[in-house]
């Protein structure tokens, strides 16, 4: 349900994308990642994340805290709400650096090039370092140009305890919401020729939705703002899976649909070459 560097399973991934005029930072748009992981290389692994967005830096990953349970939270809504739909301060760096921090269990690698980030291993401690195909990180650089790319590198025992991966940022196009679904689990770089089995929740939101759009969410009161600030108070959203099939690619809605609730109009689109 995503690329990984190395032999991995993954299951249950519930992918959020969010359109919104943050107080502070402008019309952004926030993700949220959250799947269940198995390592099944002898070694580290890791995911990879490209999000349509230039530069990125620490500052743009939210914390969850103590509320591990926000996406799930969102699925719940969408599960029992009555308007479910039962179908589908700007921080640059360097474009010449990679980025590497801590963030929940995973240390993560952010490169505009991902052709830099096998020179920037060295810095991700030896017990979540994995073994990077180059032509993998080679299908990155020819597929998404002007993407931030997010390398997440953990360990089994960590996985088991993962919080959703949130990040916000100003995107390539305001008026299209993406959320990255490639599929590979083989370390290798991703067929787009194939169809490939999906257990996704695809959640959206955006705050420029009418009264009555969407289903509340029911955020904890003892949230911090800082979460909650970049959190949606309804989402809408559909479940891609029991033995459903789809072309390997991303899920893609314009923002016109998605404020119109018309969730039949979310694409599964493969990326193209540059």
């Amino acid at each position: 349900m995503c690329i990984s560097t190395g032999e991995a399973a993954f299951s249950g991934t519930i992918l959020y994308c969010g359109r919104q005029q943050h107080p502070l930072h402008g019309l952004v748009h926030v993700m949220g990642y959250q799947n269940t992981a198995v390592n099944l290389s002898d070694g580290p692994n890791a995911m990879l994340l490209h999000l349509p967005a230039r530069r990125l830096t620490s500052e743009h990953f939210i914390s969850a805290g103590r509320s591990a349970d926000v996406l799930h939270r969102m699925v719940a809504a969408v599960e029992t709400g009555e308007a479910q739909d039962d179908g589908i301060a700007w921080m640059e760096a360097s474009p010449r650096s990679v980025q590497v921090f801590e963030h929940d269990v995973y240390t993560v690698l952010l490169a505009a090039d991902p052709t830099l980030i096998p020179a920037a291993l060295a810095q991700v401690p030896p017990r979540r370092r994995p073994a990077l195909d180059p032509a993998l990180l080679g299908f990155y650089a020819d597929h998404f140009p002007e993407h931030t790319i997010a390398v997440c590198c953990f360990d089994n025992a960590d996985a088991q305890h993962a919080k959703p991966l949130l990040a916000w940022y100003p995107p390539l196009d305001p008026d299209r919401l993406v959320l990255p679904a490639l599929d590979s689990h083989t370390g290798r770089a991703p067929d787009l020729n194939t169809a490939v089995p999906v257990d996704h929740w695809v959640l959206l939101s955006t705050d420029q939705a009418p009264s009555g759009w969407g289903v509340p969410v029911d955020h904890p009161r003892t949230m911090r703002h800082s979460l909650r600030s970049f959190l949606p108070d309804a989402v809408v959203g559909r479940y891609f899976g029991d033995g459903q099939t789809l072309l390997n690619g991303d899920f893609v809605i314009s923002h016109d649909d998605l404020l119109a609730g018309d969730l039949d109009r979310i694409e599964r689109l493969p990326p193209t070459r540059c």
